[in-house]
Parts: C-alpha cells; sequence; structure tokens
C-alpha cells in the first residue's frame, strides 16, 4: 500500500538540506525550502515545490509561511547553533505537529532534547559509522540499526560458503542470528528453506547484535 503523501518544511538548504528535500519532493510530498541565502533559495527553486527567503530565527516571518501547519518541520543548520536553537523553539511556538533537527554536537543534542525536538540527527556521525562498517568487513554491503543492539545486515556470501545450505551454518545455534532471506539477484528465496544450497554473490539477510555478527563474519 502505498504511503500518504505529506508536507514538510525544510530550514537550512545547504548540502544536507537540499538533499532531504529534493529527496522528499521525489517520493511525491509537498515541500517548502527555507533559507536566509537567495543563492541557495534560488538553486532549490525549480526543485521544490516552495523556496522561500527567511531568517528561521524570525518567528512572525515563519508563522506567515505556515510553518506550523505542516506535518514534519526539519530544521537542518547544525553548524549555526544559534540559528538552529532559535528556529526549533520557533516551531515549538508555531505548533508544528513534529520537528526533526540536524546537531553539531553531543552539546547542541542536549539543548535541542530540552527544547522538545522530536528527533535529532547527526548525518556526519551517522554517515561515518556507516562507511566504517561497511570498510571494515568487505563482505557487508549494507547495514541498518533497529536500536535495542540489534542490526540487519546484507551480506555477500563468498566463494567458500558455495554450496553450503543456510540450515548447515547454523546461525541461531552458534551465533544467535536470524536469517531473514537470501537475495539472488532481483529474486528473494526465504530462509525457511533451509535446503537451498548458497551461491557465490548471494545476499545474506541476517539479524542479531553486532558482536554476534561480527562472530559470525570472523568464522567465515
Amino acid at each position: 500500500m502505498a504511503q500518504p503523501h505529506k508536507s514538510f518544511v525544510v530550514i537550512g538548504l545547504g548540502t544536507f538540506g537540499s538533499t532531504v528535500a529534493a529527496e522528499l519532493v521525489r517520493f511525491g510530498n509537498h515541500v517548502i525550502g527555507i533559507d536566509m541565502d537567495e543563492k541557495r533559495v534560488s538553486r532549490m527553486a525549480d526543485t521544490l515545490s516552495e523556496a522561500m527567503i527567511i531568517d528561521g530565527r524570525d518567528e512572525l516571518a515563519l508563522r506567515e509561511a505556515g510553518v506550523g501547519h505542516y506535518d514534519v518541520v526539519l530544521i537542518a543548520m547544525g553548524e549555526d547553533l544559534e540559528a538552529s536553537i532559535l528556529c526549533t523553539m520557533n516551531a515549538r511556538l508555531l505548533g508544528a505537529k513534529t520537528i526533526w533537527v540536524k546537531a553539531s554536537s553531543r552539546t547542541h543534542h542536549r539543548i535541542l532534547s530540552k527544547l522538545g525536538a522530536d528527533r535529532i540527527v547527526h548525518p556526519e556521525e551517522e554517515m561515518g559509522q556507516h562507511i566504517a562498517q561497511v570498510l571494515h568487513n568487505p563482505l557487508v554491503r549494507d547495514y541498518v540499526s533497529l536500536g535495542n543492539g540489534f542490526h540487519v545486515v546484507n551480506m555477500i556470501v563468498p566463494e567458500r560458503l558455495d554450496g553450503k545450505t543456510v540450515d548447515s551454518l547454523k546461525l541461531e545455534e552458534k551465533f544467535e542470528l536470524r536469517c531473514l532471506g537470501v537475495m539472488r539477484g532481483s529474486e528473494f528465496l526465504n530462509c525457511t528453506n533451509d535446503h537451498a544450497s548458497l551461491h557465490p554473490d548471494d545476499k545474506l539477510l541476517l539479524l542479531g547484535r553486532r558482536a554476534s555478527l561480527r562472530k559470525f563474519s570472523d568464522s567465515i
């Protein structure tokens, strides 16, 4: 079932904000971009539903733009601590339903949390951790953190496992891991078929804790 379209305000059209805004539009959402920099606004004018030259620290200007009536406000000006804090306060005062904010430090994070931000993101830190994980283990193509220490990993089956079955890997018994499925090209194979043989370059989708995933990766 298709997700219903939402309305978003992205305040701060630097690299991070403009990328998020453009992707949200690509998904079919109504997106307004706001920035003080005329060049940034002009660059995004043809991409977004609407782009405005507004100072996010100006509560009246944000009120006139209708910021409080949108589903989500993303404040993407993490480098300017004062502007980020004032903008978050304004969005909350204007009654924004959900507020996401980009943070530049742990101190910034704590302040934003006190101001009632619903979600605080650290894109550079999160991407750095993601890249380090993939660089550390060439078999890992991608991974997603589910919280509470659990991750889903997309891992390439190496040649040395050619012909092995999922059952023979003893994922649950030896590693406390759960196989969610196997991707073979564009085909998805259910892990309940434990006797299906693995092929090199198949992709194993595994669920488990990081230490368990590392233990399995080291074993192969």
